[in-house]
């Protein structure tokens, strides 16, 4: 997805939970660092996800495992040549399901992805809060 925003902001809106709680989750106990574990919060679904931090790069990568069976997530952020913009990729793998039941994580997980980076793009670019995550899954809707 590209973002109109340099690679500095892309970046830090993935690190600082006082951006990431815009267009992602609702609570974090703490900004990503390197070797270090947070929580993250989905207040409105009654679910969490520990975030063990593996490596970050200025910029351009944040490298996480998290999930039951841990799962490794990267984002990485390529910065237009003029430096306005940047592109983001998010590489999610080491899935432990095998068969229909790996199919069918990839394409929960390529759904939940796309979402993040529609969220952040809206929030980067126009400061909008499309309430996406919450709205994914209304629980008046859904049956529980």
């Amino acid at each position: 997805m590209l973002i109109r925003r340099p690679a500095a902001a892309v970046f830090n809106a993935m690190i600082d939970p006082a951006i990431t709680t815009n267009f992602w989750f609702t609570k974090s106990t703490g900004k990503l660092r390197e070797g270090e574990t947070v929580t993250w919060q989905w207040e409105m679904y009654g679910a969490s996800a520990d975030v063990a931090v593996k490596k970050i790069v200025e910029n351009k990568l944040i490298s996480f495992d998290w999930g039951e069976p841990k799962e490794s997530v990267d984002f990485s952020f390529t910065s237009s040549a003029d430096g306005n913009s940047t592109y983001v990729v998010i590489k999610n793998y080491g899935f432990a399901q095998t068969g229909d039941a790996l199919i069918s994580k990839i394409i929960d997980t390529t759904g939940g992805f796309t979402t993040v980076l529609d969220g952040m793009k809206a929030w980067l670019e126009h400061e909008l809060s499309p309430n996406l995550i919450s709205d994914k899954f209304p629980k008046e809707f859904i049956n529980h």
